[in-house]
């Protein structure tokens, strides 16, 4: 089996673009790659294209990546669509590093571009919902709404129907931290304190969607979503690209001036039918990558872990085996996951304030990890950083997430 390499990182700064489209920031973001890797364009032998809501908003289907790339100049290299919610990225990620570990190519483009803001905003949120077993919507719905109510909590009653004016995965992560809340006690400060710091790593970002700092008292301040999440608590709308060069350990040998990063773990897997008190998809996947990998959570430098919303950061530091199940709360009040802390989370601001183009975000995880290993994060560089690992879910079908991958990074020795 080849190992396999990160050689180039290419990515756009996530915002609002109401004048580009998805072919536009692909094209930018391939051509950093390429640079950064010093690779011409007939140099990859592969590509991996995700994308979720290109075909929905501008009616391309089918051949999006093909579009893409012949549109600047690469043609005739096999190239594969991917689209697997907000995980699409990584999981093209994790098909790139298959080819290269079985020897098929020693070189692949992996890209993730994804325009999500339009006029009609209502387009825009109603367009989450696709990534949910649409036919059985409705039941999903009912679910979240009884298992909420189940829960010992003292809750807001004027809210308006699960995902009305937002995305219906805010009302799933707001089920899931009521839960969380109920069954050990955290608290919705907690997810404020996770937030907060987000915002402060966001702020030291230059290619982070929100760079403006908040305290845990203007989180809390902040409008209510979906009980116990108030805006800042929820990755905004949003648009960008980013894209990786990998390769094999005999191709890095022909490259000078190579910044490699070694993938030393890469897992792949889908949700299953469980209840909230069984192990979960990311409890499973991690000790899958720490297995492939050979190492343990406490040899990870840093992280960046799927955070939609702040709950989603505080489930996935106990998921990753960060913290014990039921203390992610109180861990990221300690200052244990804030830059500089023992275990920095989401340097990049996270979903939260990095954004959220779902067929990007993935890819813009791994762009920070590969900044880190370099040293090259700047303010925002974690000393001594020599593992990264990157958690990505996608979709929601029951109460945990249909798909994940997690990549485990090295830095060259």
């Amino acid at each position: 089996m080849n190992d396999v390499y990160i050689i180039g990182l290419g990515m756009i700064r996530f915002n609002k673009y109401p004048n580009r489209d998805v072919r536009d920031m692909a094209h930018e973001v391939i051509g950093q790659a390429l640079e950064d890797a010093g690779l011409e364009k007939e140099d990859p032998q592969a590509a991996f294209f995700s994308n979720t809501f290109w075909g929905m908003f501008s009616n391309q289907h089918s051949i999006r990546g093909q579009v893409v790339l012949r549109s600047m100049g690469i043609g005739k290299i096999p190239v594969a669509n991917v689209e697997n919610a907000c995980a699409g990225a990584s999981t093209a990620l994790h098909l790139a590093y298959t080819g290269i570990r079985a020897g098929m190519y020693d070189c692949a483009l992996v890209v993730g571009s994804e325009k999500i803001t339009d006029p009609d905003k209502n387009k825009s949120l109603q367009a989450y919902a696709t990534c949910m077993d649409v036919e059985n919507f409705d039941a999903q719905v009912e679910m979240m709404e009884n298992m909420k109510k189940s829960f010992q909590l003292e809750m807001p009653e004027d809210q308006s129907p699960a995902g009305r004016g937002r995305s219906i995965f805010m009302d799933i992560y707001a089920m899931m931290a009521a839960w969380h809340m109920n069954r050990f006690g955290s608290t919705q400060r907690h997810m404020a304190k996770i937030c907060a710091k987000n915002h402060w790593h966001g702020a030291l970002n230059p290619l982070s969607q929100y760079q403006k700092e908040m305290t845990v008292e203007e989180v809390m301040a902040d409008k209510l979503i979906s009980y116990p999440l108030t805006r800042a608590m929820c990755a905004p709308v949003g648009d960008g690209a980013a894209a990786v060069l990998v390769c094999s350990k005999e191709y890095l040998k022909k490259l000078k001036n190579a910044r490699p990063i070694k993938i030393i773990g890469s897992v792949h897997g889908s949700g299953m039918d469980r209840d909230l008190d069984g192990e979960d998809i990311g409890e499973r996947l991690a000790r899958e990558a720490y297995e492939q990998s050979g190492v343990e959570p406490k040899d990870i430098s840093l992280a960046e872990l799927h955070d939609a919303t702040a709950y989603g950061e505080l489930h996935q530091t106990e998921a990753m085996g960060f913290c014990k199940l039921g203390e992610g709360g109180p861990y990221a009040e300690s200052g244990a996951t804030t830059l500089g802390g023992e275990k920095p989370i989401n340097t990049s601001g996270g979903l939260e304030c990095r954004g959220h183009p779902i067929g990007a975000s993935g890819l813009a995880q791994i762009y920070e990890l590969g900044l880190q290993l370099r040293g090259e994060a700047g303010k925002r560089q974690v000393e001594g950083a020599r593992l990264g690992l990157a958690e990505n879910g996608g979709g929601s079908i029951g109460v945990e997430e249909a798909a994940m991958c997690i990549h485990i990074l090295e830095k060259e020795k």
